[in-house]
């Protein structure tokens, strides 16, 4: 039997559409209801739907009030607060393009992203650092202005339009914008019942930042879009304190990266007893950390693969449960085979890379001014994801690891060349390489292996350099000096050799 599953056509989104007015429309029929908490130890801020869809539609009419018009892109640099869901939802609504960034960025990368798209303007909070240039800068003190302003109108149109931009590592080491279209938000109805198990009455809590496309995707879209109720924890909530936050404020759902889950359990856990079980994405969910919380908690794990293409597409769930190790099945809807060597779809049980069919009403719609890039991504009717996987013969899917270099760094994808162009700045280094390190079982780490120009730097002035150039999560953690990176007859990097320690330091 070939690795493919052909699903029933999802049913098709609605037109005309507007993301921003679907996600908050199952709220007004329950304003006062409460949408979100934002938690602390000493208690919660809350917003309720009529105040959440109040304040989102100000900020659309303040948007537009500001010379802004739709189909204009709009720069995040928000900081983890409420203030950047209102402001995604409010660009949405009004047909404006936002286009969220991690606060982590530093100057240079978030000045080589902004040359690729051309924002009409940004939305910063104080910190944050922006891009060169002379751009309009709409600062979160008018933004809190512009939420008592009387509601816009929803721009609707073609679900097919594009909605958003979010970035990724591309594989040649430059970031991506992946173009979205308002439909990406109708196609994650497939993730409630084929992941999350979602419900009204839920109370889902995601231990991740605002600014995070998962938190925003998983911790407040999709719980609002059901009428449900979305807690995050507010910014500077110790990992530590999740447990008691998760029994104090009632969860029903956990989500978070299994990074989390790691750090949790390094404590004793609380009794939750309204949690009926947790989420897991980002990167793989280890198979000792998921025993772990299930001992702890009683609960159990449901894992789900994904990609900033096409969000989570395969996932274990309350309905259908996986076992031996796999990550999960296709979700009900998706259609996705295992492709072998020559494209095809390879037997169940031999590996292959992953791919989703061109149809997938939540695939992207392409990569910002990349059509070249966009077109390789393509094998036929299969969008190809390059997340090396095998299929039993029940369907379930196993991941085995990326086809390529790509590194995975707390959830969030880097390319090497992003890395290795950073830190290849340093005076110190003749070149170097960067490789995802397994330092024990469950966690994985940014490895930089380099050539020095004549005697090896202190490790403390490469890590002030990564610190200056790179956003946290892409600098290095090891730096290990060596006599020569190993290179093949093209005179490529030999990316594996380093992996496997086959080096000379």
């Amino acid at each position: 039997m070939h690795a493919l599953i052909e699903s029933a056509p999802f049913p098709p989104c609605p037109a005309p559409f507007n993301l921003a007015a679907y996600v908050l429309e199952q709220g007004r029929t329950t304003p006062d209801k409460i949408a979100l908490q934002i938690l602390r130890l000493t208690g919660a801020e809350r917003w309720s739907y009529r105040a959440l869809e109040e304040a989102v539609r100000g900020i659309g009419t303040g948007l537009l009030q500001s010379g802004l018009t739709p189909g204009d892109r709009v720069l995040l640099r928000l900081d983890n607060s409420v203030d950047f869901p209102l402001a995604f939802l409010g660009a949405c609504a009004v047909g404006l393009v936002p286009m969220p960034t991690s606060s982590q960025l530093t100057a240079p990368e978030i000045t080589a992203m902004a040359e690729q798209v051309s924002p009409a303007a940004i939305i910063a909070a104080p910190g944050i650092a922006l891009p060169d240039g002379d751009r309009p800068i709409l600062t979160t003190e008018t933004l809190h202005g512009f939420r008592a302003l009387a509601p816009c109108d929803w721009q609707m149109g073609d679900p097919d339009r594009v909605a958003y931009l979010v970035f990724t590592s591309g594989t040649s080491g430059k970031p991506r914008a992946v173009m979205h279209a308002h439909r990406a938000v109708w196609a994650r109805r497939m993730m409630w019942d084929g992941w999350y198990g979602l419900r009204p009455d839920d109370r889902l809590l995601h231990a991740g930042a605002f600014n995070w496309t998962y938190t925003l995707g998983t911790g407040l879209m999709d719980p609002w879009a059901i009428g449900a109720t979305a807690l995050i924890p507010a910014a500077g909530v110790e990992l530590t304190q999740l447990p008691l936050l998760l029994k104090r404020f009632d969860t029903t759902i956990f989500a978070a990266a299994p990074g989390v889950y790691r750090q949790m359990l390094r404590q004793p856990m609380a009794p939750m007893p309204r949690l009926r079980h947790g989420l897991s994405a980002g990167e793989k969910l280890p198979d000792e950390t998921r025993a772990r919380w299930e001992q702890a908690t009683g609960t159990p794990v449901y894992e789900a693969l994904g990609m900033s293409e096409v969000s989570t597409y395969v996932s274990a769930s309350p309905a259908r449960p996986s076992s031996g190790g796999a990550s999960g099945y296709p979700q009900p809807g998706r259609s996705v085979a295992v492709l072998g060597e020559d494209g095809q779809p390879a037997l169940r049980g031999e590996p292959g890379v992953m791919a989703v069919a061109r149809s997938d009403p939540g695939l992207f719609l392409g990569y910002w001014g990349q059509p070249e890039e966009t077109a390789a991504t393509f094998s036929g009717s299969w969008f190809v994801t390059g997340d090396t996987v095998r299929m039993d013969d029940d369907g379930a899917i196993h991941y085995l690891g990326r086809d390529d270099d790509m590194m995975n760094a707390g959830g969030y994808r880097v390319s090497p060349l992003e890395v290795e162009s950073a830190m290849n700045t340093h005076p110190a280094i003749r070149e170097c390489a960067a490789v995802e390190a397994r330092v024990n079982a469950t966690t994985s780490v940014v490895a930089l292996y380099f050539v020095p120009e004549g005697e090896a730097p202190e490790t403390a002035a490469l890590e002030e350099h990564a610190r200056r150039s790179l956003a946290r999560y892409k600098q290095p953690r090891q730096f290990i000096a060596i006599d020569a990176l190993p290179k093949g007859a093209n005179n490529k990097i030999n990316r594996r050799a380093l992996r496997q320690g086959n080096v000379t330091a």
